[in-house]
């Protein structure tokens, strides 16, 4: 005998069947459909694209003799659209993160709520992440907590900054940026890389001593230090708008360990060059973030001033509501609903 449940049950339901739609992964090449749902295939989290593991996507970016590139995303729609545009790899920014959840990039945000955001994001794709992850969000104790709560929900590696928590944006016009005890952080480096289950869990250790106002002699000696406690790459920061503090201390590294960079501020070095130093990995840092509230604004804007939506509709301002629909995989619940739900009589 079939059972009629209420109508408002049913509604309930298809509501809940819609949030779960939000979750998509896009299996096929980038730039094609996505087939269906991370939640509903067979492979774990933790696995990437050919069977191979997210750890070690991660890691072959980061020790490729090839200059690669991570992309910054901040939620589950940018995930996909990053590794649908080819990028190999992710960069979860905290000041991205932190924007789009509308609080400062000074540790406002819980490290249980930025792994929710993660696990719609690592949910939703097949190429690693890589978390910004502060300071660790505490000491030893903290980090090596986040490190398990990260493999588990399949993120291929975390970014740990030797400051204080908490802490304060490294772009910020006049924030003390305060660094952490050099003997501190590498045991807080150990404790991250004792803690991992995933031998190719990766941790990048990133120097803040440019950014903190010190010299390269300070830089050098926290990077090797580093290195020696065992993290697999180092990112070394500056908010310089030339790239001469990164020059330098590429000069004295002599790849003697992948070189992590960010040129958000010295963006007008050509990306040649840091090819002929050998760098690793350029993480694009901010910017779907920061052009995603360009163009929030400006349509925002538009709407209030013309009351209307014509106007947008009609210049090619937005993407269709199809196109919504197919970065969520709603072809794959059409499916799924004429396999599993029952025909109506």
């Amino acid at each position: 005998r079939h059972v009629l449940l209420p109508s408002y049950v049913f509604c309930v339901v298809q509501v809940m069947l819609a949030a779960l739609s939000t979750r998509v992964l896009s299996t096929a090449a980038p730039g094609a459909f996505a087939t269906g749902l991370r939640l509903f295939h067979k492979e774990p989290a933790f696995m990437g694209r050919d069977g191979i593991r997210k750890t070690t996507l991660l890691k072959q970016i980061l020790q490729s003799k090839e200059l690669s590139f991570l992309m910054e995303a901040h939620n589950g729609l940018t995930a996909m659209i990053v590794e649908e545009t080819g990028f190999r790899g992710i960069w979860a920014s905290g000041l991205s993160i932190a924007a789009s959840l509308g609080v400062r990039d000074n540790n406002e945000a819980s490290w249980t709520q930025v792994v929710d955001v993660l696990e719609y994001m690592s949910d939703a794709t097949q190429i690693p992440i890589l978390l910004d992850g502060d300071t660790g969000y505490g000491n030893f104790n903290n980090a090596r907590r986040l490190i398990k709560k990260l493999e588990q929900r399949g993120v291929a590696g975390v970014c740990l900054e030797d400051k204080i928590f908490p802490k304060s944006n490294s772009l910020l016009d006049g924030a003390a940026q305060p660094l952490a005890n050099i003997s501190e952080f590498s045991k807080k480096i150990q404790a991250c890389k004792d803690t991992q289950n995933d031998p190719d869990f990766q941790v990048v250790a990133r120097v803040e001593a440019f950014i903190a106002g010190w010299g390269l002699e300070e830089a050098l000696k926290r990077a090797e230090a580093y290195r020696n406690a065992g993290a697999d790459a180092i990112l070394m920061h500056s908010k310089r708008k030339d790239s001469k503090e990164i020059e330098s201390f590429l000069t004295e590294w002599n790849n003697r360990h992948p070189v992590v960079i960010v040129p958000t501020n010295y963006y007008t070095v050509p990306t040649q060059k840091w090819r002929d130093y050998g760098v690793s990995t350029i993480i694009w840092a901010n910017h779907n973030m920061r052009a995603s509230t360009y163009a929030v604004k400006q349509t925002s804007k538009k709407i209030f001033e013309e009351e209307s939506l014509q106007g947008l509709e009609e210049q090619g301002k937005l993407v269709a509501v199809s196109e919504v629909f197919r970065l969520q995989g709603m072809e794959e619940m059409k499916t799924a609903e004429d396999k599993y739900l029952p025909k109506m009589e």
